[in-house]
């Protein structure tokens, strides 16, 4: 298959209209998206994927979010799950208040959590309402 040019989303389409699309999309073209919420408030930016080395599968985006009054950046992972790709707009979207990112657990760029432990994934699921896999 010969790929001739990039869309506006990142992706490659081959000569024929054919290709990976918003089913099957490159990891670093998603970095960088937007995150808003169902009323279209502006939550954070997708800053990186952690990727389940067990399963293959994304386990959680993180999510940066200016601290309040430009304190610096608050990270925050958000389980996979709990996102919805919008292509038309390219964005993620998640139904969730404004609110509840704002007060959601996070961490910042030098001191990461332990994803890997059982207890924190089950606190960020509880969270958001979501399941471990």
């Amino acid at each position: 298959m010969s790929y001739e040019e990039r869309d506006d989303y990142g992706m490659y389409r081959n000569k024929h209209g054919k290709g990976p699309g918003p089913e099957l999309m490159g990891a670093n073209t998603l970095l960088g998206d937007h995150v808003h919420n169902l009323q279209n408030e502006h939550l954070g930016v997708i800053k990186e994927f952690m990727v389940d080395m067990r399963t293959g599968a994304i386990a959680y985006a993180v999510m940066s979010s200016s601290r309040f009054l430009g304190l610096g950046e608050k990270l925050i992972a958000v389980p996979w799950q709990a996102l919805r790709l919008d292509p038309q707009h390219k964005r993620f979207t998640m139904d969730i208040p404004k609110e509840r990112i704002e007060n959601a657990p996070g961490f910042d760029t030098d001191h990461w959590p332990d994803m890997a432990d059982l207890e924190w994934a089950g606190a960020v699921h509880n969270y958001y309402g979501t399941r471990t896999a």
